[in-house]
């Protein structure tokens, strides 16, 4: 996961990702997101909000880390939702957490 919230942290500053409820949820509007990465210990309504936001603009959405690490990746507060902005980015991301939940189930089933 070092990887992820490294290129998160790139992510932000090339001015690349929207942060917080409000800030994804108008870049999920105005059709600017191309990836959603929501906290693990997201509230249950933060949750729904954004999972239901993702099935109708057709998003991919991601849950990495807690709201303390998204935050820290970012230089800022805790953060729920995290919204990138730029297609590249989006893939590598979504990439690097496919990896990583590939990994933790090789290990599980040693």
């Amino acid at each position: 996961m070092h990887k992820f919230f490294s290129l998160l942290g790139l992510c932000k500053r090339a001015g690349k990702l929207a942060a917080g409820e409000v800030a994804a949820e108008q870049a999920v509007r105005k059709k600017q997101a191309y990836l959603l990465i929501l906290s693990e210990d997201a509230s249950k309504n933060t949750k729904k909000k954004f999972t239901n936001s993702a099935a109708y603009y057709e998003l991919p959405l991601i849950e990495a880390g807690t709201k303390q690490e998204l935050g820290k990746a970012i230089g800022a507060d805790m953060r729920s939702i995290i919204a990138i902005t730029e297609a590249g980015f989006a893939k590598k991301l979504k990439q690097l957490a496919e990896e990583n939940i590939e990994n933790r189930t090789k290990v599980g089933e040693d």
